[in-house]
């Protein structure tokens, strides 16, 4: 009780007549106050199934209504009841926050049990103090009661009995401490199968943190609708949230701020691994959750990284992912290690290093026609002391969309299928002019006029003009020349990388399919001896066969970049993190919007936290891996700055965007597709509809008008620091949606769940499917295109011809 008493102690009621609540109510658990010592009151079914210390409880009437009885009883206020609690725990065995628990034995942690302490608040306030009843406080031994769960082993339940007064009134949450030296994971409590509590989260032991922790019923409410018993617990949850904005997080804590990124480099290992900061005038950018980690010695501005061998990047202790996901990843990481040995082993007994044609690299694969395992005749299994399936073991899981004839990847069709449904589908655009135009500052970069012309494409129009290919929408474009062109010549005076910006114009055939009938490859104007731009177009001999395919090579890399860089990482999880940020420090968990959201960002800051560490760093993945190397990030930046908009980020708007549909009002979705096999967009519209609905559904229950929703206090505060200060350098936009009406709520909430579960889905779980085979979407090229006037030129591609239709033999020896 003490410590309830603490907690409350600042807490004063001034709030005049509550506002009714307009929340689904549980007609079992309503219940009047009885201030006074004796009042008849209808007393919460709950209460029906407690054990009564009273020595008798005269009943003076039952009835029966809607199925449920009421029991109109006289309460004598003197006595008390007893309730029970239904706990649902889960402990880790483990060292908590640490990579590395091996380093530990069970012995460490050894230590004295001293129970877990519940509380119960009312919703109701004491007439006498003013601050909300409060049960005493009961401490529970659960390790010694506590019984296993069926669904894991590391899963107990338990019950807890709770004394309250009987005019305690109904129950609106649940105060929790941890009096052991672990930290206890709870996943459900409940009172007599009436009440639940919104749990689901790991509480600290009471020498890490004092703080008890706010457990909520599940009943949602709105800032004004707050029985009184729960005003001051709802705004201390949020406080507790929001933290002061300095000190070093520790991995216990659960302090959601926001920061710039400062911690992708690590200039003190030397200025070749100092990175740029992301976020502010110059590099625009969302975001991030804060850690305070200590700056470096050599610059002050950045954070020291985290050593991912014995800690990880701070994220609020109850987003760090755990059981079944974070083991997932952890396999998938020891697999890519294993996976790996064939290719290296395969290296150093290359003297070129690298492979030496399109079976080296269809070896890496299970269930390939041939299997040379070289590295089995080094004896290298033997040496690992590795036994099972060789194939199992060492092998990559054949990408399931890629067929065995290595020439497909490289085919017309194919790169027109997998532009419309493959892991990027959502850069292609219809083409609205001809040549397509340049949106780069010309003071700052030149005239970029492009060099497509009539006689490029005109052969390909199936007799129609360019205007008429125009107008019968039938021209459409995949276009990386400006993301790419700022960047090109400092991408290409890396070692052993090649990029152009490039244009891809496509024709939509009578068969509803894509066809590329041009690409034209641009680069900055700076070498004499390469042209700055250059189109190639379908092939008409084997010299133009191969440029045409080289070509096709460049294409598919800038489009695995931008995929990755633009749509994946910046669209879908950088843009959203200041959401999450901001809806927990705003929003109380109690509040029906953050219900809404909160699945929804699960874990989203954990796989943030961990592409800071060994995606987008310095080293990282993708400047090891992709073309644009350690300027990988301010193309980023750019795309930030100039691209993005979080009002076209909806699924429709972004179609309109691209040109690849209009509006219909006779369309089922008031669209209609250009393209009718879009699979992207036919599925697409179907998952955001179905959003749409229920979203709209769900906000019209809470907010019936205009006034509920700018009133809102919580709400407004959530999206205006998600724009001001998440989105600091684009705060300024005018098309930041306003928060104004429930009709533009639906449409940022559907936007925001959209893009954190279909696109996101959209874009990362083909990843592997189409971009596990390297040549179909080559992450990074080495080389440019040859030119035919380079003396090299003729036995390059000679060489490639021989390489090619040795391959085709292998994959298929009886065409031989």
């Amino acid at each position: 009780m003490a410590g309830t008493n603490s907690m409350l102690s600042s807490f004063i009621s001034h709030e005049g007549k509550n506002t009714p609540n307009t929340s689904p109510t549980y007609p079992l658990t309503q219940s009047t106050s009885v201030y006074g010592k004796t009042k008849t009151s209808k007393a919460p079914m709950f209460l029906s199934s407690c054990k009564k210390k009273m020595k008798s409880l005269k009943v003076a009437k039952a009835t029966l209504a809607m199925d449920f009885l009421e029991e109109e009883i006289k309460v004598d206020v003197s006595l008390t009841l007893k309730v029970t609690a239904t706990v649902t725990v889960k402990i880790r065995n483990e060292v908590s926050m640490m990579k590395i628990p091996w380093l530990y034995s069970p012995n460490d942690m050894k230590h004295e049990e001293k129970g877990v302490g519940f509380q119960l608040v009312s919703t109701q306030l004491d007439p006498s103090t003013l601050k909300p009843k409060v049960s005493e406080e009961c401490v529970k031994d659960w390790s010694k009661c506590a019984t296993r769960k069926a669904n894991g082993p590391d899963c107990f339940s338990f019950e807890v009995e709770l004394e309250i007064d009987a005019d305690f009134g109904e129950p609106g949450a649940i105060l929790v401490r941890n009096n052991d030296n672990k930290e206890l994971y709870v996943e459900t409590i409940s009172l007599d199968g009436f009440f639940h509590f919104a749990c689901n989260s790991w509480i600290q032991p009471s020498h890490i943190s004092k703080e008890q922790r706010i457990f909520f019923s599940n009943k949602a409410y709105l800032p004004s609708q707050t029985p009184k018993g729960l005003k001051y617990l709802r705004a201390t949850e949020l406080e507790n949230k929001r933290g002061d904005g300095s000190g070093h997080r520790l991995p216990s804590d659960r302090i959601y701020d926001y920061d710039t990124y400062n911690d992708l480099g690590n200039p003190d290992k030397g200025v070749e691994y100092a990175r740029p900061t992301l976020g502010g005038e110059t590099n625009p950018h969302p975001r991030r959750c804060r850690t305070g980690r200590p700056s470096t010695v050599s610059d002050v501005t950045c954070e020291t990284r985290v050593n991912t061998m014995i800690s990880s990047t701070y994220v609020p202790r109850d987003e760090v992912m755990e059981g079944t996901r974070r083991n997932d990843i952890l396999k998938g990481i020891w697999k890519g290690v294993l996976h790996n040995i064939p290719p290296l082993v395969a290296t150093f007994n290359n003297e070129n290093g690298v492979p030496r044609d399109f079976d080296d690299i269809t070896n890496l694969y299970r269930n390939t026609p041939q299997v040379e395992m070289s590295f089995n005749k080094n004896g290298l299994l033997k040496f690992l002391d590795i036994r099972g399936s060789i194939e199992d073991i060492f092998k990559f899981e054949t990408p399931k969309n890629l067929s065995w004839n290595v020439t497909s990847y490289v085919q017309d069709d194919e790169l027109g299928r997998q532009t419309l449904a493959g892991m990027n589908p959502v850069s292609i655009e219809k083409l609205k002019e001809y040549p397509p135009v340049s949106k780069l500052d010309p003071t700052i970069y030149g005239q970029q006029e492009s060099a497509l012309k009539e006689e490029h494409i005109i052969c390909n129009l199936n007799g129609m003009s360019i205007q008429e290919a125009l107008d019968a929408n039938k021209l459409f474009m995949l276009d990386y020349h400006d993301i790419y062109l700022p960047f090109l010549e400092r991408i290409n005076a890396q070692e052993d990388r090649k990029a152009y910006a490039t244009r891809t114009i496509f024709f939509l055939t009578t068969m509803g399919t894509l066809k590329p009938i041009a690409i034209e490859l641009s680069l900055p104007p700076n070498d004499t001896n390469i042209p700055s731009k250059q189109v190639l177009t379908p092939p008409v001999d084997a010299t133009t066969n191969w440029l045409w395919k080289l070509g096709k090579a460049h294409v598919c890399s800038n489009d695995n970049g931008v995929h990755q860089l633009v749509h994946h990482w910046l669209r879908v999880h950088a843009c959203m993190e200041p959401f999450i940020i901001a809806t927990h420090r705003h929003l109380s968990s109690m509040h029906p919007i953050f219900k809404l959201l909160s699945l929804h960002m699960k874990h989203a800051l954990s796989i943030n936290a961990m592409a800071r560490e060994s995606l987008i760093s310095a080293e990282g993945i993708i400047e090891c891996g992709f073309s644009p190397g350690k300027y990988s990030i301010e193309m980023i930046s750019a795309a930030y700055r100039d691209w993005w908009r979080f009002d076209l980020e909806g699924l429709p708007a972004d179609l309109i965007r691209r040109g690849m549909a209009v509006p219909d009002e006779t369309k089922p979705h008031v669209l209609r597709l250009l393209i009718e096999d879009y699979p992207y967009a036919n599925d697409g519209l179907l998952i955001w509809s179905a959003i749409e609905e229920l979203v709209n559904t769900y906000v019209n229950h809470y907010y019936p008008d205009e006034n509920t929703v700018i009133s809102d206090t919580e709400l407004q505060s959530w999206y205006s620091e998600a724009i001001n200060v998440g989105h600091a350098d684009l705060r300024e936009a005018t098309w930041w949606p306003k928060l104004s009406s429930p009709e533009k709520l639906v449409e940022i909430l559907t936007i925001l769940i959209w893009t954190a579960s279909a696109q996101h889905a959209a874009l990362n779980f083909g990843q592997y499917h189409y971009g596990g085979y390297v040549p179909n979407r080559p992450p990074l090229m080495q080389k440019l295109i040859p030119q035919q006037h380079e003396n090299d030129a003729r036995e390059a591609l000679e060489a490639m011809d021989q390489t090619l239709c040795a391959a085709e033999a292998v994959r298929f020896p009886e065409a031989k």
